[in-house]
């Protein structure tokens, strides 16, 4: 049957019609499933080696910020670290990076407070001394605001702090004595100094270039930088001390008015990352480097031993002035030092670690 002129106009009209709905409908589920334009984009100061747990966990941090808004906030890792280690706490500050990392040790002078978790003896996984330290810095110490002018984000450790050189195998506090060892900056520094060593200053970018040109004898290290900074193939001897010949501090932090830039919901979605969350992911990071570094010295043929009790009750001894001369340090700020060191003790035993 033929249609008349005014059906067939009827009929490109409403197919038409038809084909802008679907058309439009189509629009809507592209956008309903297209991801979200970044409103924050967070620049990240990254100095660490890129296999070094703090570079590799800046990455899984960033990953789950995105994540976890949608897209609304990204992470800009910068190419190459525009601050070194030891002017990222101004770079954050000033804004010039709105994220970085920093091992408090390395500004002498600058923190005192967190010398708290770094005394020798504090424990032997980096989860559990991350965690802990967190919950007593939220609870003991973020009052004292000694990182004013930037948001802490998050502070933990390391895993025990041990001993590498390339002299002698080391049994004895006395098989220490006279060796230029590098040290990373905070309690370390005053430890070596105590127990004789000649403490040198070194950020482990360095590490490599000073242990193969002899210009130190030994360090004092934590396992996790064996593998990313390639002991294996410069260091003769390890000695591991049963809850660390010492620890470091490090502290996550971002540019205050930066972070108040990001929306209140996007921020409320991004707090469990940060905090104590960080804290154990970054304990758990460090625990795992230090099971490959174990490996990677076993593999290379380096001699690895544990100190005795005798080294142990030695080293506690000679470092305990160390302890009461912070102790007095944290007083006059405020700060129940001795309670620190209880509360830091107390809730490394009690984190239950996976």
């Amino acid at each position: 049957m033929r249609r008349t002129k005014l059906q067939q106009a009827g009929a490109v009209f409403f197919g038409a019609r038809t084909g802008a709905i679907a058309a439009l409908s189509m629009l809507g589920i592209a956008s309903a499933v297209a991801p979200a334009a970044a409103q924050v984009t967070l620049n990240v100061n990254s100095w660490a080696g890129p296999s070094y747990p703090l570079a590799s966990q800046a990455v899984a941090l960033c990953d789950d910020i995105e994540k976890v808004t949608e897209g609304r906030v990204v992470c800009n890792i910068l190419p190459k670290a525009v601050a070194s280690p030891t002017q990222t706490f101004d770079a954050v500050a000033s804004g010039i990076v709105d994220i970085g990392y920093i091992v408090h040790g390395y500004t002498a002078g600058r923190f005192v407070l967190t010398k708290a978790p770094e005394f020798p003896l504090f424990g032997d996984t980096a989860e559990a001394m991350s965690v802990a330290y967190q919950r007593v810095y939220d609870d003991m110490l973020a009052s004292a605001n000694e990182h004013d002018g930037v948001k802490v984000l998050a502070v933990h450790t390391h895993g025990p702090g041990q001993v590498f050189n390339i002299r002698h195998e080391v049994n004895t506090l006395a098989d220490l004595e006279g060796l230029k060892m590098r040290v990373g900056g905070g309690v370390i520094n005053d430890v070596s100094e105590a127990i004789g060593v000649v403490p040198i200053l070194k950020p482990a970018t360095e590490v490599y270039e000073l242990l193969s040109t002899g210009v130190v004898d030994g360090v004092f290290f934590a396992k996790d930088g064996v593998v990313p900074y390639n002991l294996p193939d410069v260091v003769k001897y390890a000695t591991f001390v049963p809850g660390g010949m010492y620890n470091i501090s490090f502290g996550w932090l971002a540019n205050p008015d930066k972070w108040e830039s990001i929306p209140e919901a996007d921020r409320a979605l991004i707090e469990p990352l940060i905090g104590e969350g960080l804290a154990r992911r970054m304990g758990k990071a460090f625990d795992q480097a230090d099971e490959v570094a174990v490996k990677a010295l076993s593999d290379a043929g380096i001699p690895m031993n544990e100190a005795n009790e005798e080294f142990v009750a030695e080293l506690a001894e000679t470092t305990k002035p160390l302890r009461e001369a912070w102790i007095a340090q944290a007083k006059e700020m405020g700060v129940d030092g001795a309670a620190v060191l209880q509360a830091l003790q107390d809730e490394a035993a009690a984190v239950k670690t996976d």
